[in-house]
């Protein structure tokens, strides 16, 4: 009996042991080997159809596998566009500028360069999209511009080597272990609602660091880009996920929104806790308690909507205990109060959404990616400039390999565009590059000649390959990786009629070497990303969403703030060293737009609302032109902050204001207006939490006073 026990023991821990290798390192090795297979199968196909250039095919599977099949699917679709895009550039470049190289190379670097430049602009797959058009393009039209004649079919038969690598890394990945983004998604629902959850309990108990706050909302930045990247994958594995997608975005959206309420409570909270405003933050205390009970219990959407229902009824209560004490302190309490309400309401609203309840917006929700023009310039800039200097040299000198070295380049710009450090990245790929020239001159001379058949072929090829796609996984060490499968293919895989010319090979190599070392220099030298005037510029485009909430169309303008403010903080966050001054300078600004842009977008849609009629003309005058005075002064400071744009802001918040409470004592007495009292109340609500963000001595203005 005891030796079955101890044997029963020793199965569970090997079943226990095998579930975990699966769920960490056996992912690593299946998609290794979904790679290779990918690899091998566009390869043998092509041979068997008699294609120029398997190589081609097979370079296509490696720059597409990718862990989850939507990820592929997704890459497949825009590298189809793009491919199809590049080709059509090349013939039309080719027929236009026939016979003229000089003009010929010239057109080509400016649609690389646009095509670059477009890809910054549109990330994620779309980023793929467009430097696919770009670098097919070069591919295809270099090796021609000294034969134009081979033009067309090069078009041709390039075409059908890159589709037939999407269909294989497509098949492969969609039906050989298929591991899907869907269910990493409803994984992390799960996880960040617990993990929100147990956050904002500990933030409405004040258990929390300032600097442990910040830190934990950045990292919600990159939760909701990294969800919006998830979902648009998970949208091409199954028609469900489709159905679906549109209530995923409206979840991220409620998400976005929910943080944002927690982060303007938590400080309205800490300015309560100020001497003068201590019997405020007394009163309202019981009420954050019973919250954060609330937020770490189970059934949490029930609590919270009885927790909901009776919140007005007992914060009024509570207002009147505060009859003696100052305006201010009423006045900081009922803000404090709303703020409260809100965040209840935006929580309940994210949760329903969750547990797949309608939602009552009529729009749907739409993430809207943000990215500064100036850094679109740069990017056309540099490389355009790269790819011109290599083309004006293969030309002058005329140099034999000169065309491998444009393509080198190329692909290096491309490749590198969405890297927060290029030269770094490109240096890599130089490395990886170097590496595959060595291993393919072994395999050029002692390796293709000594074997025979394709079985035997694949064999010999699997290690190499495997190790630089086991690279290509890591993100320290992307470009060693990429750069080795991307030109052992292009170099040194065997073709239908293999070269045995180890000159030409090491020609070719050094050319590619040479291009790519120049290209990384270039980066470090022509307006790197991580420049200071750069960051600056996507730091003031950060700053101007802030100016969106006080200008742009009510309708949807939730949806485009956050998601503009959320998407280039997490730029920011990609250039800028984590925990630098610079760091945490770009973090006080995401946060404190997010306060004051989300309040201005209340105070428009609660200005809205009010019952102007009720009101005399001249209290109703001043109040629209105080009204508009605020919305032009914020949108000013946060477009150009420095001393006397944050007075006239301050200035411009206390005036309307007064404004505001001269039309609340208009309706205070009246029975019947009740409900113009609330709305004035909500009114005066948002303009005090406006001036107390703009007066608080940890905001970023303090820099520009």
């Amino acid at each position: 009996m005891r030796s079955l026990s101890a044997d029963c023991m020793s199965f569970l821990e090997a079943r226990v042991s095998m579930r975990d290798w699966r769920a960490t390192d056996g992912h690593i090795w299946l998609h290794l080997a979904k790679t290779l297979l990918a690899a091998f199968l566009a390869m043998g196909i092509a041979m068997r159809l008699e294609l120029p250039q398997p190589r081609v095919a097979m370079t296509t599977t490696f720059v597409l596998m990718q862990p989850f099949s939507g990820m592929v699917l997704a890459k497949s679709v825009y590298r189809f566009a793009g491919t199809a895009l590049g080709m059509l550039a090349a013939l039309v470049l080719g027929a236009v500028f026939v016979q003229q190289t000089e003009l010929y190379v010239l057109a080509l670097t400016l649609w690389v360069a646009a095509c670059t430049a477009l890809a910054v602009r549109y990330r994620q797959f779309r980023w793929y999209g467009f430097v696919l058009a770009g670098y097919t393009a070069a591919l295809i039209g270099i090796p021609a511009v000294t034969d134009p004649n081979t033009l067309l079919i090069a078009t041709l038969t390039r075409g059908a080597e890159v589709m037939l690598g999407i269909v294989c890394s497509s098949v492969v990945s969609a039906l050989v272990f298929p591991r899907h983004a869907s269910a990493t998604l409803v994984q992390s629902l799960a996880r960040r609602q617990t993990d929100f959850a147990a956050f904002a309990a500990g933030v409405l108990r004040g258990r929390l660091s300032r600097i442990a706050r910040e830190r934990r909302f950045a990292d919600f930045v990159d939760e909701i880009v990294g969800f919006e990247a998830t979902r648009g994958i998970a949208a091409y594995e199954s028609h469900a996920m489709r159905q679906g997608n549109g209530a995923l975005a409206q979840l991220n959206s409620a998400f976005m929104d929910a943080c944002a309420r927690l982060h303007a409570l938590d400080q309205s909270v800490k300015r309560l806790r100020s001497d003068h405003t201590r019997c405020a933050h007394d009163a309202l205390a019981p009420f954050l308690d019973e919250l954060a009970r609330i937020l770490e219990r189970d059934s949490l959407q029930a609590h919270l909507a009885r927790y909901k229902a009776t919140l007005p009824r007992r914060v009024r209560e509570a207002q009147r205990s505060l009859a003696s004490a100052d305006h201010a302190t009423q006045l900081d309490f009922t803000t404090s109060g709303e703020l409260l309400y809100r965040f209840v309401d935006d929580t309940m609203r994210y949760l329903s959404i969750a547990n797949g309840e309608p939602s009552n917006d009529r729009a749907p929700s739409r993430y809207e990616a943000k990215t500064n023009r100036f850094v679109i310039a740069a990017t056309f800039a540099r490389t355009g400039s790269v790819i011109a200097a290599t083309a004006w040299f293969w030309i002058v000198t005329a140099w034999p390999s000169g065309g491998y070295a444009v393509i080198g380049a190329t692909l290096a710009c491309a490749l590198s565009s969405a890297s927060a450090r290029p030269s770094k990245f490109i240096a890599q790929m130089a490395a990886g590059a170097a590496c595959a020239v060595v291993t393919g001159y072994v395999f050029l001379c002692h390796v293709y000649p000594a074997i025979d058949g394709f079985a035997l072929l694949c064999a010999v090829l699997a290690p190499p390959l495997a190790a630089g796609a086991f690279l290509a996984m890591r993100p320290a060490a992307a470009g060693y990786g990429i750069g080795f499968c991307v030109f052992f293919c292009l170099l040194a895989a065997p073709d239908n009629r293999i070269v045995y010319d180890p000159g030409l090979l090491l020609n070719n190599g050094v050319a590619v070497v040479v291009a790519m070392l120049a290209a990384a220099i270039a980066c470090a030298v022509i307006v790197p990303p991580r420049t200071a005037w750069l960051v600056g510029k996507t730091l003031a485009e950060l700053r101007a969403q802030a100016a969106l909430a006080c200008e742009g169309k009510l309708a949807g303008l939730g949806e485009r703030f956050h998601s503009g403010t959320h998407d280039l903080m997490s730029q920011l966050r990609g250039l800028l060293t984590r925990r630098s001054r610079e760091h945490r300078q770009a973090l006080s600004w995401m946060l404190v737009t997010l306060e004051v842009g989300q309040a201005m977008i209340d105070l428009r849609r609660e200005a809205r609302a009010l019952p102007a009629q009720r009101f005399a003309d001249a209290l109703r005058i001043a109040w629209s032109t105080s009204l508009a005075r605020v919305l032009r002064d914020i949108a000013v400071l946060f477009r150009a902050p420095d001393s006397e744009t944050l007075r006239r802001a301050i200035g411009s918040v206390v005036a309307s204001i007064l404004i505001a409470e001269s039309m609340l004592d208009a309706v205070r007495d009246e029975p019947d207006e009740r409900d113009a009292r609330h709305d004035m109340q909500r009114v005066l609500a948002c303009l005090h939490f406006i001036r107390t963000a703009l007066v608080d001595p940890d905001a970023p203005f303090d820099a520009h006073r």
